[in-house]
C-alpha cells in the first residue's frame, strides 16, 4: 500500500439551485439594461427595459391590430367578426417585426419570443374558433409569473431579490440583511400584484366574451403598468445600493 499523499484535486463544488436561478435572472435583467453598477437614471433604464420606440411598436402593435380589426369586422346581430382576418393581421405583423430584426441582425429574442406567443394563441382561438381564446396563453403567463413571485416571497428567496443579489455581485448574502430581505419582499409582491390585477380585470371579460374590451384593456394594463413599475424597483434599488449606483461619489471621497 502507498503511502503517497492523495494528490487528486477535489471535485469543484456544484452551484446551489438559488445560485443558477439567480446568476439566469440576473444575466437577464443586465441584457435588458437593468443593472444598477451602471449608474444609469431611471429614464433610460426604464426606455432600455421596454426595447425603445421598437419594443413599444413590437409589444403592442400585433395586439391593437388585433383588437381593430375583431371591432371593425364585429356584427352585433350575430355577434362575431372576421377572426381568421384579425389573427392573420397580427400575426403578420409579427412575422414582419421579426424578419426585420433578422435581416439587420440585431438581437430578435423579443421579436421572436413575441412572434411565439402570438402564433400559439392564434393557433389556439383558429382551434375554437372563439376570439377571446387568443388571450388565454396571456393569462397563463400572468398565473406562472405572478405565481412565482409571489412563492418566492412567502418563502423568503424574492425573485427580485436573487436578481438584485446577483447583478451587485453579494450573491445570497442580501438574506441575512432583514431590511434588504424586507424591501425584497414587498417588490415580490407588487410585481405578483401586478400580474393578479391583470387576471381579476380580464378574466371577468373573457367569460363574457367581450374580446374588444379585453383587448383594449390587454394593452392598457401592459406597458403603460409595466414601465412605471420598473422605474419604481430601480429607484429602490439604488436606494439599497447608492454606493455601487453611484460610481461618482465613491470616487469623490
Amino acid at each position: 500500500m502507498s503511502d503517497r499523499p492523495d494528490l487528486t484535486p477535489p471535485e469543484p463544488e456544484q452551484p446551489s439551485a438559488s445560485e443558477v436561478l439567480g446568476a439566469a435572472l440576473s444575466g437577464a435583467a443586465r441584457r435588458a439594461g437593468l443593472d444598477p453598477a451602471e449608474g444609469r437614471s431611471t429614464g433610460h433604464v426604464v426606455w432600455s427595459a421596454i426595447g425603445g420606440w421598437r419594443g413599444i411598436l413590437e409589444s403592442v402593435l400585433p395586439g391593437l391590430v388585433f383588437v381593430v380589426a375583431w371591432t371593425l369586422t364585429y356584427d352585433p346581430a350575430t355577434k362575431d367578426a372576421n377572426l381568421p382576418l384579425s389573427l392573420g393581421l397580427s400575426v403578420g405583423l409579427a412575422v414582419v417585426f421579426t424578419a426585420v430584426r433578422l435581416i439587420q441582425r440585431q438581437s430578435a429574442n423579443a421579436a421572436i419570443g413575441g412572434l411565439v406567443a402570438t402564433g400559439v394563441a392564434a393557433a389556439l382561438s383558429l382551434l375554437t374558433g372563439r376570439g377571446e381564446d387568443n388571450f388565454i396563453p396571456g393569462f397563463l403567463t400572468n398565473i406562472a409569473y405572478g405565481s412565482a413571485l409571489l412563492i418566492s416571497a412567502l418563502v423568503g428567496w424574492s425573485l427580485i431579490g436573487l436578481a438584485v443579489g446577483f447583478l451587485m455581485g453579494e450573491g445570497t448574502a442580501w438574506r441575512r440583511d432583514k431590511r434588504k430581505r424586507r424591501v425584497f419582499f414587498w417588490l415580490a409582491i407588487v410585481w405578483a400584484g401586478l400580474f393578479a390585477a391583470r387576471l381579476i380585470v380580464q378574466v371577468p371579460l373573457y367569460f363574457a366574451g367581450d374580446v374588444t374590451a379585453l383587448g383594449t384593456l390587454k394593452l392598457i394594463m401592459g406597458l403603460p403598468l409595466f414601465a412605471p413599475l420598473i422605474a419604481v424597483t430601480w429607484l429602490v434599488v439604488r436606494a439599497l445600493y447608492p454606493r455601487a449606483s453611484e460610481p461618482s461619489a465613491t470616487a469623490s471621497e
